[in-house]
């Protein structure tokens, strides 16, 4: 592809330029100038003072998931309990099958916790949608699943049923399950889902990746590369779309390490086998899951919860077997990516990095291994004494900044939860930058919208325009601008090794995105009004949405 982007503002991922001309030729950033080309290329987009940025690269995103989710049961756009009933009855009615109903189970999630009572939904309330199907709908956050009276049945989950180690079967006063399970305890239900066939995800990874493309995104972190809640492992998919050519975006895949390994060093040489460290897609990190979430009090807490169930939540490995894994984990060359939402979970981590570094190593580097690209996602909690520690060990705060408001699920489900004093704890991205951490942002989708511009949006104002209660959240903890668009474009970069994303540079593959305007020129607060206008990836255009 030739192209001349003109009358262009320019964010090459780290400031703001002055030229305002991008050309490329054959594919290939070749020049950022200002005015016309010497030699114009045959097709120019004149884009009127438009922001022109490197991709964005989503640092934490489980894209075949949410793409599969999308095809399937999707509630995720319900505002309301009674939407996403109807929903379901919907796509009940629309694929219902002449085989036998037992073992045509409706499948795929979205739904909010903030919709039910306590968080918790149940297997009488589906039953009324779906009542002769097994039904396993996951949460939002993918940390709960909600399953019918069929669903039940298929898996034998009943009052003598024991939630496996982190897991949480919620019953009635009889001991009954009622329907929702937490964590661990998906898997008594997940594991009898029938595997999806090979095209299903396929088609769920070109789904994803037309979402994440029209959003301006043009590489990603895939967040769990393994059997995880019902999905079955992409691995083999990314790596047959990389060789056909279906996936045209830059990935890394973090191979999941599962709960209770017992032989770390077995688990690490397995990942080992797994690994590939070039072309398209790499499969070069490896993802712990610390703890839960905050909804479920299953979010690893240093003090009891504040609610009247209280206690400090979920932590799914110990210290030790922590250090023993980052310690032979980083020894063969991975990077480690760290689910951690509480202050526990987020301690623990940042101690095992520490356990593993050599004497006289700063930043980033480890013991005899040299740099690696270590990280925590999430860091929703976290104890102020933690926050320079980042900067100290080259340990990157992986942020998901829509989260940082005042959103329904905040304020009825963490913020009593957390009790007064951890609630000024939360999400502290202003803390993190000023102390010199190293920040790289992401998604979460199928958890959250993956539209980059309302991320930047709550990273700036620390509120949204659609919160529940508009008020800032914590505003001392915003970020500038220039900030938030480094972390999304070559903060992340950073984190998949690429050197052709995050960065816009002459003798680099195109990889852009043009924005509806120049948020540069706007009041922060018309942030979240900005769309993605044009996707160019790999060198050619994949989404185009600019006004005729």
């Amino acid at each position: 592809m030739d192209l001349d982007i003109l009358d262009v503002a320019i964010f090459d991922g780290e400031a703001l330029r002055p030229e305002d001309r991008v050309s490329i030729r054959d594919g290939i950033i070749t020049e950022i100038g200002t005015g016309p080309a010497a030699v114009p290329a045959e097709r120019t987009i004149t884009a009127e003072g438009r922001l022109l940025t490197p991709g964005f690269v989503d640092a934490h995103v489980h894209t075949t998931f949410g793409g599969q989710e999308a095809l399937a049961c999707d509630i995720s756009a319900a505002g309301t309990l009674n939407e996403a009933l109807q929903t379901i009855r919907n796509y009940v009615a629309d694929t219902a099958s002449t085989t036998d109903p037992a073992n045509d189970w409706v499948i795929g999630g979205g739904w909010s916790m903030s919709h039910f009572p306590g968080g918790d939904p149940s297997a009488d309330i589906l039953d009324e949608a779906c009542p002769d199907r097994p039904a396993i709908l996951l949460s939002a956050d993918h940390h709960s699943a909600w399953v019918n009276t069929k669903a039940m049945a298929a898996a034998g989950l009943d009052e003598t049923s024991t939630a496996p180690a982190g897991g949480v079967i919620v019953t009635d006063s009889t001991g009954r399950p009622t329907g929702c399970l937490h964590e661990s305890a998906i898997d008594l239900v997940s594991a009898h889902v029938p595997a999806a066939a090979d095209e299903e995800v396929l088609a769920g990874l070109r789904e994803g990746q037309r979402y994440l493309n029209s959003l301006g995104v043009t590489a990603w972190m895939d967040a769990i590369v393994g059997d995880y809640g019902g999905h079955r492992d992409p691995y083999g998919t990314y790596i047959g779309a990389a060789e056909s050519g279906d996936l045209h975006s830059e990935v890394v895949g973090s191979l999941w390490w599962p709960r209770g390994v017992e032989d770390i060093d077995a688990e690490v040489a397995r990942l080992t086998d797994l690994a590939r460290t070039d072309g398209r897609f790499r499969a070069t990190s490896v993802k712990f899951m610390l703890d839960g979430i905050v909804e479920s009090r299953t979010a690893a807490m240093t003090n009891e919860y504040t609610c009247t169930c209280g206690g400090f939540g979920t932590s799914y490995f110990t210290k030790d077997h922590l250090e023993a894994s980052f310690a032979a984990l980083d020894a063969a060359g991975f990077d480690i990516h760290c689910h951690a939402i509480g202050d526990a979970a987020v301690k623990a981590a940042l101690d095992a990095f520490a356990a593993i570094r050599g004497p006289g190593t700063t930043g980033s580097g480890t013991a005899g291994t040299g740099e690696r690209r270590h990280h925590i996602a999430h860091v929703q909690v976290v104890d102020p004494a933690d926050v320079p520690r980042f900067a100290e060990l080259g340990i990157t705060a992986n942020l998901q900044a829509l989260w940082a408001c005042h959103d329904e699920q905040m304020i009825d489900l963490n913020l009593p939860f957390l009790g007064a004093g951890r609630s000024g704890w939360l999400y502290p991205f202003g803390s993190l930058n000023r102390t010199g951490a190293h920040l790289a942002m992401g998604s979460d989708w199928p958890v959250s919208t993956a539209n980059p511009w309302e991320a930047i949006h709550v990273a700036l104002n620390r509120s949204h325009p659609a919160a529940a209660d508009t008020a800032p959240l914590l505003p001392h903890e915003a970020i500038d601008l220039t900030t938030a668009l480094r972390a999304y474009t070559a903060g992340s970069a950073h984190l998949l090794r690429s050197a052709d994303n995050g960065r816009i540079r002459p003798g680099q593959p195109a990889n852009l995105a043009l924005a509806s305007a120049n948020p540069f020129t706007l009041p922060p607060a018309d942030i979240a009004g900005i769309t993605n206008e044009l996707t160019i990836c790999d060198g050619r255009i994949v989404h185009d949405e600019r006004p005729s």
